[in-house]
């Protein structure tokens, strides 16, 4: 059986290190997961020519959106966000799933995150959609928008609208968050216009970013006396839950981070 993690770039991704650790601890010694270099108008003719032995693919950036029009089957969760993170092979074709919104959600709760009333996000991708419906999940009533381009933020209103969550767009400026928990989306070159804000001691940020880490906006919140999650722990759980998906086993969590945590300490 083989799956693997496909987007552009990849090189850089820890997915075939924690898809390949589960294998071997499930004892699957007949799967394979590697890496494919691929742009979101290349998914749908791979997606056509793969033969059986294909079972699975983890769908990162920027073939998000091109995963879910390429599906055969949209799960409710993609299809809201319109992105997915996931798909897998079933009887009646591709099935689109998104496991990112676990990733954030997981990774917030083992930081000590248990509920929010009022958060914000910067950024208003993909991740940033995810992101807001893992924080409705933890009880955000109200959820700010950073953005350096109030136009870009209209995926993320109808997500929270859907859901029947109030929202404010705010641009991006010196002033910190008002939110005491803040998620960042934005990728490594857009952090210079993050590290401006007025980060303060109460924050607590997760970056969904985890190469190289730590971050810029990591190292700053953490000079101002905040708290710190890393995108590590969203790459971590996100990925387990792909794996029960593609497998159809119970993720062997320990394995996974054994091997997450060598390679870290490695790097």
């Amino acid at each position: 059986m083989r799956a693997a993690v496909l987007g552009r770039p990849v090189t850089h991704s820890l997915s075939p290190l924690l898809h390949r650790a589960a294998y071997a601890a499930l004892g699957l010694d007949d799967w394979t997961y590697d890496a494919l270099d691929i742009g979101a108008d290349d998914l749908p003719v791979l997606l056509a020519g793969l033969g059986e032995e294909w079972r699975g693919f983890s769908v990162t950036m920027p073939c998000k959106q091109a995963a879910v029009e390429a599906a055969q089957l949209v799960e409710p969760l993609p299809r809201l966000l319109g992105a997915a993170n996931t798909l897998v092979r079933t009887d009646a074709g591709w099935r689109a799933e998104n496991t990112d919104v676990t990733g954030v959600g997981m990774a917030l709760q083992l930081a000590g995150v248990e509920r929010v009333s009022h958060a914000a996000i910067i950024g208003a991708g993909g991740t940033a959609a995810a992101a807001a419906v893992a924080l409705c999940s933890l009880g955000a009533q109200h959820i700010d928008l950073v953005v350096r381009n109030a136009g870009r933020a209209g995926e993320v209103l109808r997500v929270l609208q859907v859901l029947g969550v109030s929202a404010s767009v705010i641009p991006l400026g010196g002033a910190a968050p008002e939110a005491p928990l803040v998620v960042s989306t934005v990728p490594i070159d857009a952090q210079p216009g993050v590290l401006t804000l007025d980060w303060r001691a109460e924050h607590t940020v997760l970056d969904v970013l985890y190469a190289p880490w730590p971050t810029p906006l990591a190292g700053r919140v953490t000079n101002a006396g905040g708290t710190v999650v890393g995108g590590l722990e969203v790459l971590f759980w996100q990925a387990t839950v792909q794996v029960e998906l593609m497998t159809g086993q119970p993720a062997p969590i320990a394995a996974m981070r054994s091997a997450l945590d060598a390679a870290v300490g490695a790097a």
